[in-house]
């Protein structure tokens, strides 16, 4: 398996955001840790998103308020510390370049739609999924790919 550790890419400006994005990331990972096992997966299911339950919400009892705000919150969800860890490493290590490159303002608008595209690519795809998807990794595969 690939795992960089680093880039040769100098960048001009400090990356502000991709460092904001990483605390934010890591930030909640931790809340949602320290709610015990039934809180942590009680978040997944509340805040992570869940193609079924967004698509055909009447065919559930307690469809959260904020339902069609998942594939946002989704994004800073992760399914483990494996899960955090590589997506943050791949973050820093190409998002700093990206955010260099488009400005800290575009390239925050350039990871969430990257986000929301790949989870719409999903959502085309497994429309009657009841397990919710979390995850930076569609953003940041978008960074990669724009690197």
């Amino acid at each position: 398996m690939f795992i960089p550790i680093r880039d040769d890419q100098p960048t001009i400006r400090t990356p502000h955001l991709t460092i904001g994005l990483i605390l934010i990331n890591t930030v909640v990972f931790l809340y949602t840790r320290t709610l015990g096992v039934q809180g942590y997966e009680s978040a997944l299911v509340y805040f992570g998103y869940i193609p079924h339950v967004v698509l055909e919400p009447g065919a559930y009892s307690d469809v959260p308020a904020w339902i069609y705000a998942t594939p946002i919150t989704s994004m800073f969800l992760h399914g483990g510390w494996m899960h955090l860890i590589g997506n943050m490493l791949f973050l820093w290590i190409y998002g700093n370049n990206i955010e260099d490159y488009f400005g800290p303002i575009r390239f925050l608008l350039f990871y969430l739609i990257s986000g929301l595209a790949a989870i719409a690519l999903y959502t085309v795809f497994n429309t009657d999924s009841q397990v919710p998807l979390v995850g930076a990794s569609g953003a940041i595969a978008g960074v990669m790919g724009a690197y």
